[in-house]
């Protein structure tokens, strides 16, 4: 019987019986109590964390982000380990392992230590704006998140509920940058996500504590190259010269608007075009040159790109009819279109909505109301996605609220950061217990 069927028995006898979890028990108050009393210091940690520079490639800061935590979690009794990232080109991860030996699920949890903020940022030191609000680098994205995780495990360590516990933790050093080959990068991940029957991310998801991630699309990159014949323009379309590189690309992009763009969840974005009689493309900078005259009929052109859909058989179908149109040359061009490793892509399964329920349940009880899906379309990929697959049951959005991440304006909204530690400790309870 899968985990999330089991626990779906469970909650519905409850339910029934009039004994669901109606009322926050003795060990719960104990739970809330602890966040309440160590709140001023659960502060202190993330400002501590946030004015680390930690962007993907300062390789020391991400590595002093994680010393930090990796003292938190070697307090706790867990044994931590630090998974060198020189393989795949990033500082590496942060692991912690508490495993018990008993019957209660296998928990993983999920944070990340890097931000887009690298060394030459502007914006690099936290700043309280008013009694709720704090600027900072990563504050919501994710460092609140990863306290989160540290004061909910101390939460559940001090009611004495940690010691019967199955809880893996990875805080990845490259969310922000994925390192590559992605099968190195996200191998740690994938390795506790083979070992865990629950994920839970502690991403910021949409910033609202109201709502929780039970699906996120994926993203997968693909590159086009297309060649022409070069001749001077007055010939263009002649049989023998054709229709050139740029027209062909066009043709292509457009039929991708025109006959994809109506699909539900599914989005594909053309980044980067470069055209001409000759062209210069890096890849790794995400940059190029490209050199052509008016009077000559463009021989290449490359263009990048991602999609993101919210499954792995719509990933598929999508790469199929891209290829179809692609295939579709006009005279004397040629195309091809690559796609590449990403993020895969979480959908939104029962047993990930059955985890949802538990949680709103765990909400409602604490009196923080009930917590809706995020609609996919507003969710960017996570890491979280890696474990889809391989867990019975998923949720991401479990971190600190706030707003404006990814830009010198992020904030966090320091009144979450105990209500969704309060909602985090009696949710790993509730899910042992069971």
């Amino acid at each position: 019987m899968k985990l999330y069927t089991k626990l779906l028995l469970v909650f519905t006898i409850c339910a029934l019986s009039g004994a669901s979890f109606a009322q926050v028990d003795q060990v719960e108050r104990n739970l809330i109590n602890y966040v309440d009393e160590e709140n001023a210091e659960a502060l202190a940690l993330l400002k501590d964390i946030v004015n680390i520079n930690s962007g993907t490639m300062n390789f020391e800061g991400v590595r002093e982000v994680g010393d930090v935590l990796r003292k938190e979690f070697d307090a706790l009794g867990f044994e931590t380990i630090w998974e060198d990232g020189a393989a795949f080109n990033r500082a590496g991860h942060l692991v912690a392992h508490y495993h018990s030996g008993s019957d209660a699920p296998k928990l993983l949890l999920i944070g990340h230590l890097d931000t887009v903020f690298e060394k030459d940022s502007p914006f690099q030191e936290y700043e309280l704006v008013d009694d709720n609000v704090a600027k900072g680098p990563g504050i919501a994205d994710m460092k609140g998140g990863d306290v989160i995780i540290i004061y909910a495990l101390k939460a559940l360590k001090k009611a004495g509920k940690l010691k019967d516990m199955n809880i893996t933790v990875v805080m990845t050093g490259d969310e922000e940058y994925s390192g590559k080959p992605l099968d190195l990068s996200k191998k740690a991940l994938v390795d506790a996500a083979k070992w865990a029957d629950i994920a839970i991310g502690f991403e910021n998801g949409d910033g609202n504590p109201a709502t929780a991630n039970v699906s996120r699309r994926g993203s997968i990159g693909w590159e086009l190259q297309v060649s022409g014949n070069a001749a001077h323009s007055s010939q263009i379309f002649r049989e023998d010269v054709g229709a050139g590189a740029i027209y062909e690309a066009s043709r292509i992009l457009n039929a991708f608007y025109e006959e994809l763009r109506s699909e539900e969840f599914l989005t594909f974005n053309p980044g980067l075009i470069l055209g001409g009689t000759e062209l210069n493309h890096d890849a790794v900078a995400k940059s190029g040159t490209a050199f052509g005259k008016d009077n000559v009929v463009a021989q290449s052109v490359v263009v990048t790109g991602d999609i993101r859909a919210l499954s792995p058989e719509q990933v598929e179908r999508v790469q199929r009819k891209m290829k179809e149109i692609v295939a579709q040359n006009r005279p004397q061009t040629k195309a091809t279109i690559t796609f590449f490793d990403g993020y895969p892509p979480l959908a939104p399964t029962e047993g990930n909505h059955k985890l949802l329920e538990i949680y709103t349940k765990v909400s409602e009880d604490l009196g923080f109301g009930k917590v809706e899906p995020v609609n996919p379309l507003k969710a960017g990929a996570a890491d979280v996605s890696f474990t889809a697959g391989y867990v019975d049951m998923a949720i991401d959005a479990l971190g600190m609220g706030g707003a404006d991440d990814h830009t010198v304006n992020e904030v966090g909204h320091l009144h979450t950061l105990p209500l969704q530690t309060k909602r985090a400790a009696v949710l790993l309870y509730r899910l042992s217990k069971n």
